[in-house]
């Protein structure tokens, strides 16, 4: 068999197999909501102080529940720490009807996290997805240390409040 036939057989063979192999590719599966997890009153209230604070447009209490050190890690923005620029990111928010809901969540001590979901107004549905780690001295309220989150979508099709 010469090399050129050869060649011709090979191109010929891949030109028919590639297209029947896009064929047989699965069809994405529909993902289940994760279900809700209920979480200790002294957590639950970071969620909800969160919340109302967001709803309200106020940038000094959203920075309020953060330690003094903590940080903001947004999508498509960079991190900001401390109190004093978590409320000036804050600043000029126009609130929105934010729900937090939690996924998981663990604490020791003084450390602890919460995985959640974030959605808006009474749509269902989440609009996005977040971490909390959290820390705090023995005794006193929990303080969030870190809250990263992004969408559950390409931003352009984000609310026009943006993300928590």
């Amino acid at each position: 068999m010469s090399r050129p036939f050869l060649a011709v057989v090979v191109f010929g063979v891949m030109l028919v197999a590639v297209p029947v192999l896009g064929q047989n590719a699965p069809e994405p599966t529909t993902l289940k909501e994760v279900p809700s997890v209920t979480l200790p009153p002294e957590l639950d209230r970071v969620l909800r102080d969160y919340e109302r604070a967001w709803r309200a447009g106020d940038a000094a209490a959203l920075a309020a529940l953060f330690a003094a050190d903590g940080f903001i890690l947004q999508s498509n923005r960079p991190p900001v720490r401390g109190r004093k620029a978590i409320q000036a990111a804050y600043e000029g928010g126009n609130g929105g009807p934010l729900r937090l809901r939690a996924l998981a969540f663990h604490t020791e001590a003084t450390t602890g996290y919460i995985v959640g979901a974030y959605g808006y107004g009474d749509g269902p549905g989440d609009t996005g997805k977040f971490t909390l780690t959290l820390r705090r001295t023995p005794g006193q309220p929990w303080l969030i240390f870190s809250d990263m989150d992004n969408a559950n979508a390409p931003q352009n099709h984000r609310p026009a409040s943006g993300t928590p």
